[in-house]
């Protein structure tokens, strides 16, 4: 039995339909993993406002071998001092061609088995992707948050939908994702006179609290030191 089936769950039906979603055929087709997303993603809970304090902060990212399909899910446990208290990696081949608004397909298989070997369960989820700021608002952080049944924040390097001014240049500055005239993420600047990140909800967490546990996990760098420490794993021998 897997790590997220046997923590505490409301087992209601729509938690039912989530952890039916892993045990069904793995999508082949871009027709069939876009279905699964308009299926999951009325799941998605986006009105909580979430954990303030959190005592294990996960960082989760995948990491791609040059010259091959296998995709190694790397996951990093942070306490609430930023120091490693956990990690885990899963390598194995991607089930899911390379199609955009569906990495979730490759990525998801690693991380999952990557989550069934931590031995120190994480509060928050913080994976390096989208969540709300997706095509079909259904971005890896929703697909994480949904079969987990944690809150999750994505964090991305670069837009990927939508427009947004660019936010003041200090700390802890930003300016609305727009998409199709909604509020869908934020570019948050991390670091003063430094690139912003971009935020978006993915499940039982508002993006104010999303926002602020991402400005929590950068003390020194651009990216959260959960992802951060995550990508470096994913790169590991």
């Amino acid at each position: 039995m897997s790590w997220w089936d046997i923590r505490s769950r409301p087992d209601d039906e729509d938690d039912r339909l989530a952890r039916m979603e892993i045990g069904e055929p793995w999508p082949r087709t871009a027709a069939e993993a876009e279905a699964v997303q308009e299926r999951l993603r009325s799941l998605v809970e986006l009105t909580e406002t979430g954990p303030v304090g959190v005592k294990f902060t996960a960082g989760l990212d995948v990491g791609y071998a040059p010259d091959s399909d296998e995709v190694t899910g790397a996951i990093v446990v942070l306490d609430s001092a930023l120091r490693i208290v956990d990690q885990a990696i899963s390598r194995e081949k991607a089930k899911f061609p390379y199609i955009p608004g569906l990495f979730a397909f490759r990525e998801l298989p690693s991380l999952l088995a990557a989550l069934d070997r931590l031995t120190v369960a994480p509060d928050l989820l913080i994976c390096d992707g989208y969540g709300l700021a997706h095509p079909r608002r259904f971005g890896l952080a929703c697909h994480l948050g949904v079969l987990t049944g944690l809150p999750t924040i994505g964090v991305a390097k670069t837009a990927f939908v939508g427009s947004h001014e660019e936010p003041d240049a200090g700390r802890g500055s930003w300016a609305p994702i727009i998409l199709d005239h909604e509020v869908v993420g934020r570019a948050l600047r991390t670091r003063d006179n430094v690139k912003p990140v971009f935020v978006s909800q993915g499940h039982r967490v508002s993006l104010d609290n999303a926002c602020a546990h991402v400005l929590r996990t950068t003390p020194s760098f651009r990216l959260p030191e959960p992802i951060r420490l995550a990508d470096r794993l994913s790169r590991s021998d």
